[in-house]
């Protein structure tokens, strides 16, 4: 039995090789990673091409597969027989800044966690709040991660779950500890960015500030800003259950064989894009 290793900032990342380092002392290791930087890709799975596995070296000369997927194609590669049998423990990261909140819709680290757990594997993300620095110091880091990691060898987490870990990016003596945490509430500070390539068409960049977050005890955002490491579980189950009573009544309300009636039938017939090219609004078939 071995531990899969895996990221969604390439190959090549630093945090990588730390957390290949972290597991080393549990027990045998393999690394399964993109080949290219895959942040904010989501729980991205390749169904439309066909996907490559090299064999590779990490920076400190030990063996790893790359492949053109995504992090979640990392974990579904070996879970379907890339290697003959499954991993004890699947961890992503470490990624080098937070993911926290409302990111983990977005991150690729979390994503690869989440297919470990579809896949019924223990798994970890670990990220460090470091945001995206070129140098960061992963020692700290390093250590946290095999704590937690022994952890769940010893005492699995229950089925369909699994873990997202944020570290302080601060020495381990400045941290204060551990808090089990809930997921807090981010704040975006996204901008469109617009520019124009030499022809004079238009592109656009997703750019702004960084994100905050509500610092609100309990939560991970708030544990990470005073200092602790927080670890979230996460369940794959993402009913809203407090809304199923209240939505109940939806069953005996709505007919689906009334007709539709428009709430406003006089309303003005003006197109929303009022003062477009018309040329932009003919259909482009027949």
């Amino acid at each position: 039995m071995y531990i899969l290793i895996t990221n969604d900032d390439g190959i090549d990342a630093p945090g990588l090789l730390a957390l290949k380092n972290a597991m080393q002392p549990l027990g045998k290791t393999i690394v399964i990673a993109p080949d290219r930087n895959w942040s904010a890709a989501g729980h991205t799975k390749t169904l439309h091409k066909p996907l490559r596995v090299d064999s590779t070296q990490l920076r400190d000369g030990s063996p790893a597969f790359s492949t053109d997927g995504a992090p979640t194609d990392c974990v579904a590669l070996v879970m379907l027989g890339l290697i003959p049998e499954k991993p004890r423990l699947v961890v992503s990261g470490f990624n080098p800044a937070g993911n926290l909140a409302h990111d983990l819709t977005y991150s690729g680290t979390v994503a690869a966690a989440m297919e470990g757990a579809i896949n019924h594997i223990p798994a970890i993300a670990f990220s460090l709040d470091a945001g995206n620095r070129a140098e960061i110091d992963f020692s700290s880091a390093v250590q946290v991660a095999t704590h937690i990691a022994r952890q769940i060898l010893s005492a699995p987490l229950p089925p369909d779950t699994f873990l997202n870990v944020n570290i302080p990016n601060v020495p381990l003596d400045q941290m204060r500890g551990i808090r089990i945490t809930r997921l807090g509430t981010r704040i975006y500070r996204d901008a469109l960015v617009e520019r124009a390539d030499p022809a004079g068409r238009k592109y656009y960049w997703i750019g702004g500030d960084p994100p905050s977050g509500v610092l609100e005890e309990g939560t991970d955002i708030g544990a990470v800003a005073q200092n602790f490491v927080s670890i979230t579980p996460v369940h794959l189950d993402m009913t809203s259950h407090a809304l199923i009573d209240s939505l109940k009544t939806w069953e005996a309300q709505l007919d689906l064989s009334a007709p539709i009636i428009a709430a406003h039938p006089h309303q003005s017939q003006r197109s929303d894009y009022a003062g477009a090219s018309t040329s932009r609004l003919k259909p482009t078939g027949g």
